[in-house]
């Protein structure tokens, strides 16, 4: 038997991945400070592993508590820095659903989330899959409070070695400090978009 550490949730281990991108693909210096993106996850135990369940509304209300935690590690591991965009997925273990995963995506988990990064008001761009130890997953970005600032629209890979093992569930936290580099795709800026 699993004792849960948090919540109603037995997390085995817990993942930070930061990367600062210095300089676009081409080599062309960053055109002001450069991006950092940052990924949190955690593998967790999933406790309808290996059966089906009809109602997952009790993981559903008990991702409050995750998200709180994800977002006191993300305010942690940004510092004095501001979240410009975000994302979210799973990665559910071979003996689980993918709905189990994202029975852990709602609403009820993001909104900790975006009271601890200071608010947001877009939806928060997601994605999910099965895999096993070792698989890799692009999480999408998008600006946090206006979603069709196109100079946001970006992905980070994140991959965590040993999860998740056939009755677990990964999940992932992503947010950036800062568009693209270099993005000249046009249309418009979060703040036409807030005047609008």
């Amino acid at each position: 038997m699993r004792t849960n550490n948090l919540g109603e949730f037995h997390i085995r281990k817990w993942y930070l991945q930061i990367e600062d991108t210095l300089a676009n693909e081409t080599g062309e210096l960053a055109d002001g400070d450069p991006v950092r993106k940052i990924v949190i996850g955690a593998a967790l135990h999933n406790p309808y592993s290996g059966r089906f369940v009809e109602d997952l509304g009790g993981s559903v209300r008990a991702s409050e508590a995750l998200g709180r935690e994800f977002g006191r590690r993300i305010r942690e591991a940004v510092g004095n820095a501001q979240v410009a965009s975000y994302g979210k997925a799973c990665l559910v273990g071979a003996a689980g659903e993918y709905e189990h995963g994202n029975a852990l995506l709602t609403t009820v988990f993001a909104d900790p989330v975006r009271d601890a990064i200071g608010g947001a008001k877009s939806w928060i761009p997601s994605t999910g899959k099965r895999g096993a130890p070792g698989a890799s997953i692009d999480i999408p970005l998008a600006h946090k409070d206006e979603l069709y600032v196109r100079s946001h629209y970006d992905t980070i890979s994140a991959m965590f070695a040993d999860a998740p093992n056939t009755d677990e569930i990964v999940i992932a936290f992503a947010c950036a400090t800062r568009g693209r580099l270099h993005a000249r795709l046009g249309g418009p800026t979060a703040e036409e978009l807030r005047a609008a």
